[in-house]
């Protein structure tokens, strides 16, 4: 291409725009990172990094408080919003460094921090700069999607950008939305003394998940005061800060108000693609998200586009695969595609929720033949010793054995359900699983036993009477 300057232009200094542009760098070509806010993205400072350090201190707070379930007095802390919120802080600042822009610009990176647009098919101009590279990458990520509820639009509300930056008491919140990210902050806020609503459209919270694991969850939040107002639709927001009114709808039409003192919008994602001048360079839309192939590229073949804006999962570590399939392909030009199937997920609350693959729901609505195996928490030696024996694991096989969905609620769930990640992505069947040993006592131990389910099925009277002659016992 004439007059090209680089070899990779990256919009988008998130998760999937940092790999790319790392990666790239690293491979020997010459990258530029267009910026227009912060080095990290959502998940640095809005996302992953301070909602679990939230959730961490809210889990000591409850721990502290239950003490007692361990043979330890316990009290009840009283929670400073301000101090915890500043150890948030503190360790978003810890981790900036390895995603600012002097560590990028000692990888090589050109880091030009702005806003910018396509000017046409082949080049993007950022603060008066026209840039002209072999291939783009549009990884500018996503923000939280608000509602249409009456008077929201002067009523004030938080959304995941300004939970962190929160200083004063919340007494109460209201968090409209029962996904992962409204879970994770309303048992967080709870356990650290906030009165907390959810409301949630949908019969169930975590509405991605199958309705028994998703349970689980649910009692442990009722059991812990927050009230979960399911099949509540809101229609009319009103008040000023630290007075919230909220109107709500159920499925019969009848209404009522809750009243708290914060309000916390958690109801989805959009992408952040405006004002980017995709017209300009022929990129095509689709419900709102930039249209990709299986390789990440748009319609304009020299850009490619990765991360939330594609929509699909929007997790961090999908955006990190993207970045992965957009460098072999950009780079290496391999045909590279994105992994559709094999994709894990969590949800970090207490009990944490993890799944794998297909879910029940999913193989029943897909008309796919399959067996379900699950074993609980509580027959576990080592749950019962951590005193955590709340939830079960569960796998999904078609009628031979062979993996297909694994799914887990209990403790540390998010990382148990890497082993079923590697079974299913290797095409491992649940026999694989019962043949490995795992360690005694360890909460590992749950894989194999909810595997073990499988094989003993297939050990009928039938087939214990068969073993019995042919191998001469006397049981």
């Amino acid at each position: 291409m004439n007059n090209t300057e680089f070899d990779i232009c990256v919009i988008g200094g998130g998760a999937a725009g940092l790999v790319v542009a790392a990666g790239g760098a690293s491979l020997g070509a010459k990258v530029a990172l267009v910026e227009k806010h912060k080095m990290g993205g959502d998940c640095l400072h809005y996302g992953c990094i301070p909602s679990k350090t939230l959730l961490q201190s809210a889990r000591v707070a409850h721990s502290m408080a239950h003490a007692d379930d361990f043979a330890i007095p316990g009290h009840r802390p009283r929670a400073d919003i301000s101090t915890v919120m500043e150890r948030v802080a503190s360790v978003i600042k810890s981790i900036e460094p390895h995603d600012s822009p002097e560590r990028f610009r000692e990888l090589g990176v050109d880091v030009i921090l702005g806003t910018g647009q396509f000017t046409g098919p082949r080049t993007f101009t950022v603060n008066g700069r026209e840039i002209r590279a072999r291939h783009f990458v549009i990884a500018t990520g996503s923000r939280a999607a608000i509602p249409a509820i009456e008077g929201i639009e002067n009523t004030p509300y938080l959304t995941n950008e300004q939970i962190f930056d929160l200083r004063e008491p919340v007494d109460s919140l209201i968090v409209i939305g029962g996904g992962p990210i409204g879970i994770e902050m309303a048992q967080a806020f709870g356990r650290l003394g906030s009165k907390v609503y959810v409301v949630q459209r949908g019969a169930q919270i975590l509405p991605k998940e199958d309705p028994d694991m998703a349970e689980v969850v649910a009692k442990q939040l009722h059991k812990e005061g927050v009230e979960l107002l399911t099949e509540h639709t809101p229609v009319k927001v009103e008040g000023t800060k630290s007075n919230i009114q909220l109107t709500l709808q159920d499925s019969t039409g009848k209404q009522k108000i809750i009243n708290a003192s914060h309000l916390l919008i958690a109801a989805g994602r959009r992408p952040n693609i405006e004002n980017l001048g995709l017209e300009n360079a022929s990129v095509e839309l689709k419900n709102g998200h930039i249209t990709t192939d299986a390789r990440l590229r748009t319609s304009n073949k020299r850009i490619f586009a990765a991360g939330d804006v594609v929509g699909g999962p929007q997790f961090t570590h999908m955006a990190e695969h993207h970045a992965g399939v957009v460098l072999r392909n950009a780079i290496f030009r391999l045909p590279a595609k994105v992994e559709k199937k094999v994709i894990p997920w969590a949800t970090f609350s207490e009990p944490e929720l993890a799944r794998v693959g297909l879910s029940e729901t999913e193989a029943e609505q897909q008309g796919i033949r399959y067996k379900v195996y699950s074993f609980p928490f509580q027959d576990m030696d080592r749950a019962k010793a951590d005193g955590s024996t709340e939830g079960f694991a569960k796998i999904i096989t078609n009628p031979k054995g062979k993996l297909l969905g694994a799914a887990i609620v209990g403790p540390h769930a998010g990382e148990l359900i890497h082993e079923y990640v590697l079974a299913i992505a290797k095409g491992m069947s649940a026999a694989d699983l019962s043949s490995v040993i795992h360690i005694y006592p360890t909460l590992a131990q749950i894989n194999r036993r909810v595997a073990d389910a499988r094989m003993k099925e297939g050990l009928t009277p039938t087939a214990k009477k068969w073993i019995k002659r042919i191998f001469n016992l006397r049981g």
